[in-house]
């Protein structure tokens, strides 16, 4: 694995100031998703990796500045980092170090800017999340939310964005990811006072919130985790039509994030209703086992 130094020359990022934005990139993303940073280290050729860690870098802090605070604060704030993100889009110049390093990045690859704005308007569902009442408000909220995020991310890997067959299985991808999220962190967002669950599926195995928020290991629980992960799953493996549209230097990392959250459902069916009296975490020595195994060629799943 080359330096990040080393990275950044190879990405051709020569000008000291934004050598140190970029920098900046390398530590947020090392601190808030280390295994995550450390993937695309091993997996990603060297010219490609600051261009995708800036863009999960942007995506995830502006994540971020929605879900800390209360309503207000989050409003406040994030209505701040919107009008800098737009100001910045228009003018070609930013303040912050991770948008100035994500201008750069989405310059560089041509990144459709419709993705951007898309996802700043739908990461604005977040400050107040209002929950899913069916499964058709859950589907709006990935079209508006998770899908662009997925574009800003993993878009990167094709000059302009990538072709619409590729958007296409980005947009699968971000279904089955978005509902694995929802199981994995099911425990914690109760606690916080969200559902992601849409209510329809509550009331099909007949439970309720509280059911869930108590933890309780109920039949319609267990069958409501079981049924989400087969439902994810499946999604999951439609997606796996992402690895024809990969561009060959970002297919190993995608491969291993498709298989990291087939891991993750394998947890959640491991654990059933449990899922919703503590959080699902990833297994460390699993997770090596996907970084470090050889390549499989593209078809194999």
């Amino acid at each position: 694995m080359r330096t990040w130094r080393r990275s950044l020359e190879a990405a051709e990022v020569s000008q000291g100031g934004l050598r140190d934005d970029y920098m900046k990139v390398a530590r947020f993303m090392r601190r808030r998703e280390p295994a995550g940073y450390l993937a695309v280290r091993l997996m990603v050729p060297a010219d490609h990796q600051p261009h995708v860690l800036a863009g999960y870098a942007f995506a995830s802090y502006t994540d971020d500045v929605c879900d800390r605070g209360t309503v207000e604060e989050r409003t406040r704030r994030y209505d701040a980092w919107d009008a800098q993100v737009r100001t910045a889009l228009d003018s070609g110049h930013a303040e912050h170090p991770l948008l100035r390093a994500f201008l750069n990045t989405a310059a560089a690859r041509e990144l459709p800017r419709r993705w951007v704005d898309s996802y700043l308007e739908g990461a604005r569902i977040d400050l107040d999340f209002p929950g899913f009442a069916t499964e058709a408000d859950y589907q709006r909220y990935v079209e508006q939310l998770t899908w662009p995020f997925l574009m800003i991310t993993s878009g990167l890997a094709h000059q302009g964005g990538g072709s619409a067959e590729f958007a296409a299985a980005c947009r699968l991808f971000a279904d089955a990811a978005q509902r694995t999220d929802i199981l994995t962190d099911l425990h914690e967002d109760l606690r916080g006072g969200r559902l992601y669950l849409p209510v329809s599926d509550l009331d099909r195995y007949d439970i309720t919130r509280e059911d869930l928020e108590r933890g309780r290991d109920l039949p319609g629980v267990r069958a409501l985790v079981a049924a989400t992960a087969r439902t994810a799953r499946a999604t999951l493996r439609e997606a796996g039509v992402l690895l024809d549209h990969c561009s060959d230097e970002h297919r190993r990392l995608m491969r291993f994030i498709l298989d990291l959250h087939h891991q993750r459902l394998e947890s959640v069916t491991t654990r059933g209703a449990t899922v919703t009296r503590r959080p699902v975490r990833d297994r460390p020595v699993a997770c090596l086992r996907l970084l470090t195994r050889r390549p499989e060629p593209v078809g194999a799943f």
